[in-house]
């Protein structure tokens, strides 16, 4: 720190589901602290990144996305990314500037100035965006929200992001830190290696199997020459399911567990020992403690 006064701030990432949101949040924090696949609502619950900029931390908050939701667990997800722009200090709407404006982005807007809650726009994906049509969306998504600065950024590039970064550290209000300086995420490990896990399964399978999928971390054992052994349940709701995710010859699930376990390796920095099994649990998503131990609301 670059003297004895700090400042703090707490930053809501927010938008529609496959805006790039995860993806801006890592690049903002400098670490993978949210899986990051090209399907929509990958995110479950909030995610806290934590970034450290001289006498500043940003604490950002990674929100799943905002639609108009069905089942019990999407209804908990939106409350939750609704509670996250509540309470933050800031808000960042992030907008996929490649595609149309959809109406999930249109009831956020309105919703934020219903909440009176001003917020940063951020286009992002503008390195793939058609450039006569930015300029277009901008005029037009501040013509109807509540903006205090609009961004063009590349999450995944990077381009534009350092911009943002450094307006968020110039905002952020003096006040205490509320992480320990070399704490990067709040997910702890148990958590952290089941969403590794359903990361790559997101990304292998197809279709709506990944949304009827959970991940448990059941065990986790240290040893004492670093490494570590760690247990998951894959929960299914069918048979069928269960079916997919074997693979043939239980091809699928290999695939995917070496793919976790070399994900782990690198961010955990230690050797993996992973072992998955896939469990039939038909009412997975209508279980209270689930929603608890994700910090979500299961009344919602």
């Amino acid at each position: 720190m670059t003297s004895d006064k700090t400042r703090c701030a707490t930053i809501a990432v927010v938008g529609a589901p496959n805006a790039g949101k995860s993806t801006l949040v890592n690049n903002l924090t400098g670490a993978k602290v949210s899986i990051v696949t090209p399907k929509v609502q990958t995110t479950r619950m909030r995610v806290v990144g934590v970034r450290v900029a001289g006498d500043a931390q940003l604490v950002f908050i990674d929100t799943p996305g905002i639609f108009a939701p069905k089942k019990r667990l999407e209804r908990a997800m939106v409350k939750a990314a609704w509670g996250g722009a509540e309470d933050a200090d800031e808000v960042v709407l992030v907008v996929d500037a490649a595609r149309r404006i959809s109406d999930d982005t249109r009831q956020i807007i309105e919703g934020l100035k219903i909440a009176h809650r001003p917020a940063i726009l951020a286009l992002n994906k503008v390195d793939i965006a058609r450039k006569d049509r930015l300029l277009a969306m901008a005029k037009e998504l501040n013509e109807v929200g509540n903006f205090s600065d609009t961004f063009m950024i590349a999450a995944e590039s990077g381009d534009g992001v350092g911009d943002l970064l450094n307006a968020l550290v110039a905002r952020a209000p003096e006040g205490p830190w509320l992480y320990p300086e070399d704490q990067l995420s709040d997910l702890n490990d148990r958590l952290y290696a089941a969403e590794v896990t359903r990361e790559q399964l997101f990304t292998k399978l197809y279709q709506e199997v990944p949304y009827a999928i959970a991940v448990e971390t059941v065990e986790w054992e240290d040893f004492k020459n670093g490494a570590v052994r760690i247990r998951q349940n894959v929960l299914v709701e069918r048979d069928s399911q269960r079916a997919i995710v074997l693979g043939k010859g239980g091809e699928m699930l290999k695939t995917v567990g070496q793919a976790a376990r070399q994900e782990l390796e690198r961010q955990l920095g230690r050797r993996v020992h992973l072992f998955i099994d896939v469990v039939v649990k038909k009412d997975w998503s209508e279980e209270r403690e689930r929603y608890a131990s994700w910090g979500l609301d299961y009344e919602a």
